[in-house]
């Protein structure tokens, strides 16, 4: 008797349907991991975040901004810091306590770059200039953008460039000079017999100012007057003379103080 043969079950073909369902199972938990992740690590930005912003003393969100005294009848600008560990008190004087470190070529640089760059944006590019020499920082502050013709009094509205560029010079401990400088000219009043007696008072009330409002050490600060004697253009010209009768405020160098007695 012949055997009756059995027919074959055709193929499952949709046992794809299997595999694919897991596969898409395994990678929305993939997803749902990085999402998870994902919040966790901006909860970390989010705190990181916060804790800059209080070492630096800036208000976070909610948070009320401190208040802020200034010198009376005196606007104080304030530019950023190029010594981040030096704290600045709203009266432009550094909190005592602090250790002042010597400033060096590589400081004098990034003085002179900040220095510049917020001349530049106040528009007093041409009320100041500076230099670096062997002596050190040399910052020169124009007659006209500082004095009246004459008057050895600082103008009420170049307070605040002087706040600015003495926040940034006093965080250090070089010595400074104040060096009155007139031009040829010859000036006989009452007040100021000569030049000479005009280019030291314009120093002097530059000290006196420095002193009263910044934490300088008076054995590292001094003023002095060369009249028409230490021109750095020629007279012969209007702009020359311009240029001559100004106010050096001088950031000595370690080799300058060596050579001083």
């Amino acid at each position: 008797m012949a055997i009756k043969k059995v027919p074959e079950k055709e193929g499952n073909h949709e046992r794809w349907l299997v595999s694919y369902a897991d596969f898409i199972t395994l990678l929305f938990a993939v997803f749902v991991v990085l999402y998870a992740m994902g919040q966790s690590d901006k909860k970390k930005v989010e705190e990181v975040m916060q804790a800059i912003q209080q070492s630096f003393g800036m208000a976070t969100a909610g948070a009320s901004a401190p208040k802020v005294n200034v010198i009376p009848s005196q606007a104080v600008t304030i530019i950023p810091s190029l010594k981040p560990e030096i704290k600045i008190s709203p009266m432009g004087r550094t909190r005592s306590g602090q250790v002042k470190t010597r400033a060096e070529e590589k400081d004098f640089r990034q003085i002179k770059s900040a220095v510049e760059a917020y001349l530049v944006k106040q528009g007093a590019q041409n009320k100041v200039t500076l230099e670096i020499t062997r002596r050190g920082l040399i910052v020169s502050l124009k007659e006209a953008g500082f004095f009246n013709s004459g008057q050895a009094n600082i103008k009420p509205e170049a307070y605040d460039l002087i706040n600015t560029i003495a926040e940034v010079m006093t965080q250090y401990n070089n010595p400074l000079r104040l060096e009155g400088h007139t031009d040829n000219i010859p000036i006989s009043t009452a007040q100021f017999p000569s030049n000479w007696e005009l280019s030291t008072a314009r120093a002097t009330n530059g000290l006196k100012y420095l002193l009263k409002n910044f934490n300088i050490d008076p054995n590292k600060i001094s003023a002095t007057g060369y009249a028409e004697f230490r021109p750095i253009a020629d007279n012969a010209t209007p702009d020359g003379r311009a240029r001559n009768r100004r106010v050096d405020l001088v950031m000595l160098s370690g080799k300058a103080e060596r050579g001083e007695p």
